[in-house]
């Protein structure tokens, strides 16, 4: 799988591409209940594409999702606003794109994954991403705000 990341030079197409696709979209507050909520409709909607919760396509979608908007809520959070996730299945190149959008330009993510000490409570998130991701970025929003996303392979739906 790839390892690394791409800014929006070389970024796929946009959110505002995505928007005319119809794939599924929701908002959530930046709060910890709120990237679960995240978490647990990306598995909805992974279902719903035949992709059943235990499957490893659904599994590594979850591990995405959550880690990216955990990270949308600890890094990303601006009182007043919250973050949104969409989630959309390309079947032709077995992938499914996820793009969660918070509101702190400022606060980019790193170019790549860092380095973690085994002992650390934390850090671990984009690790995980790098590894289950075929590729993963981001790309800044307009008017505010920063999309971070990630782009995960599937097994064929059952």
């Amino acid at each position: 799988m790839l390892t690394g990341t791409t800014t929006s030079d070389d970024e796929p197409p946009t959110e505002a591409d995505a928007a005319d696709t119809g794939a599924p979209t929701a908002s959530f507050a930046s709060s910890p209940r709120g990237a679960r909520f995240a978490r647990r409709l990306a598995v909805r909607w992974m279902e719903d594409w035949g992709y059943p919760p235990e499957s490893d396509a659904s599994c590594a979608v979850a591990l995405v999702v959550g880690e990216l908007t955990a990270n949308a809520v600890r890094h990303g959070h601006v009182p007043g606003h919250g973050c949104r996730i969409r989630l959309g299945l390309d079947e032709g190149a077995g992938l499914v794109r996820i793009e969660v959008c918070d509101a702190a330009a400022a606060k980019r993510p790193p170019a790549a994954p860092p380095p973690t000490c085994p002992e650390g409570e934390s850090g671990r998130g984009l690790l995980l991403v790098d590894v289950l991701a075929a590729r993963w970025g981001w790309t800044p929003r307009r008017p505010v705000g920063k999309t971070v996303w990630a782009e995960v392979p599937t097994e064929p739906a059952t």
